[in-house]
């Protein structure tokens, strides 16, 4: 009886295998979509044909069934190339228009301008008399940048060193958007060899390289959140290698292109000491190495004195982070019956008790359970702890980014690409529909500050909550529940 239900499994895998040539169409078709979709988008500049939310919704829909069916459908090793054919055919039909969603590329390549004639992006704003020299060589990348007449430059020191990097090549918006694409080049062969190592198909980089919002914000506006992506994800390859100084070196370079990747130090802090014996409390190669990079990025632009932290307090203030109408959250509370009382400073402390709470759990739990969990042979030939096919440290870090992102509800699309990532490389619906839903309602009329941005997140809160409710009761014994689950 044993050996006719092998037999049977065998053929049925041999079957499944097979079929792989219908993934490959049903991912072809798929892909000839989003492509036309992209084309789309970028014909609507100056244009109304189905607009942005048009184009943005039937992209989403299309990028959620292509990601139904890598996950869950038999692949062969064509797969992965039209999974990279298509991600590069999505970015270059992006890659060489103008930016017009967003210009703050003009500001990257301004400042890496300015460091080219030896004075500091911190020092002066761009409208300044004192850079008046370099307008005339670079007036079509003057002309692009906003708040240009009051506003210091607010990026940290690795993001400055990779516009200066880039403007020593060329000083164009082109050569900007080159360099984001190389970083997504970065991104995705880190994200490989994070799948290879945790015995996941290769195929499912697919959730990041198809991803709409990615192709938009990255390849369309040339966001410096791919940089911020790249560095993160390869904190996350060397962080599952067991290597601490390259991981708070990754991080650190992270944090100082844009500052909330300092959120996932908890979850990429190891803690083999603990597990040595307790002979010394956890590995400080790690967080050392984080703050020399900290550190030592701030000194190369230190001649700017308190001018180095740039348009940090004026951003607070614009974006109402310092009166808190920026949170989606105390304002919903605010509303509620007897409770408008409810000050500032109480939403803070929430925050900090969330993140606080998330972070002690995900520092905790690798001490802990060396001690009491067995260890599960990696597929690397590593040991590590892992979850949901995942190791824990990964989950631990979508956590963080997440609560963080919900907690402190962004009003950009590019400020969550970095979550994308972590929705690779641990598939589950929430993430999935928060993505998808952010990236399909900031492109409504509703993305408008005020009364309409605040129905906008009701509806983006109120589904995600629908979701994961879902998610934990009626889709619990669904079988894409293997695929989709936190």
């Amino acid at each position: 009886m044993s050996e006719s239900f092998d037999a049977t499994f065998a053929k049925l895998a041999k079957f499944r295998e097979g079929r792989a040539w219908a993934t490959n169409a049903m991912l072809c078709l798929l892909g000839l979509g989003l492509l036309l979709l992209t084309r789309q988008f970028v014909a609507e500049q100056g244009r109304f044909t189905i607009g942005f939310s048009g184009c943005s919704g039937w992209s989403a829909w299309l990028y959620v069934a292509a990601a139904i069916v890598v996950l869950t459908q038999p692949r062969d090793r064509a797969t992965l190339w039209i999974v990279l054919g298509f991600a590069v055919a999505f970015r270059t039909m992006t890659l060489f228009t103008d930016p017009f969603l967003s210009t703050d590329i003009y500001r990257y390549v301004w400042d890496g301008i300015v460091q080219h004639a030896h004075i500091s992006p911190y020092r002066y704003v761009p409208g300044d008399k004192a850079l008046a020299f370099l307008r005339a060589p670079n007036q079509d990348v003057y002309d692009g940048i906003n708040r240009r007449d009051y506003a210091r430059t607010i990026y940290p020191p690795a993001a400055q060193m990779f516009y200066w990097l880039v403007t020593w090549f060329s000083p164009t918006v082109q050569a900007m958007k080159v360099a984001m694409f190389g970083c997504e080049c970065v991104t995705v062969a880190a994200l490989l060899a994070l799948l290879r190592r945790m015995g996941r198909s290769p195929t499912d980089v697919l959730l990041y390289a198809w991803c709409p919002l990615l192709v938009w914000e990255i390849g369309g506006s040339g966001h410096v959140d791919a940089v911020v992506i790249a560095l993160l994800t390869l904190a996350l390859l060397f962080r599952h290698r067991g290597q601490a100084a390259p991981t708070g070196l990754f991080l650190g370079l992270a944090a100082m292109t844009k500052f909330y990747p300092l959120v996932l130090l908890p979850a990429l802090w190891t803690r083999d000491g603990l597990a040595r014996g307790l002979r010394r409390i956890g590995d400080w190669k790690m967080p050392a190495t984080l703050a020399a990079v900290c550190v030592g990025g701030y000194a190369v632009y230190l001649s700017a004195g308190r001018l180095v932290f740039g348009f940090l307090g004026g951003y607070t203030k614009e974006e109402g982070l310092d009166s808190g109408t920026r949170f989606f959250l105390l304002d919903w509370v605010k509303g509620l019956p007897g409770l408008g009382w409810v000050p500032l400073g109480a939403y803070l402390l929430l925050c900090a008790a969330v993140l606080g709470g998330i972070a002690w759990w995900a520092w905790r739990w690798a001490a802990v359970e060396s001690f009491l969990s067995p260890t599960v042979p990696h597929p690397a030939g590593q040991s590590a702890r892992v979850e949901n096919g995942a190791p824990r440290f990964v989950r631990a870090a979508m956590l963080l980014a997440l609560a963080m992102t919900l907690l402190f509800s962004p009003h950009y699309p590019w400020y969550i690409a970095w979550l994308v990532p972590f929705l690779v490389l641990l598939p589950n619906l929430p993430l999935l529909a928060y993505v998808m839903l952010f990236f399909y309602l900031f492109t409504t009329a509703l993305a408008d500050p005020g009364p309409k941005m605040f129905l906008l997140n009701e509806i983006l809160y109120g589904a995600l909550a629908v979701v994961i409710l879902l998610d934990r009761t009626v889709l619990r014994r669904w079988p894409l529940r293997k695929v989709f689950r936190v």
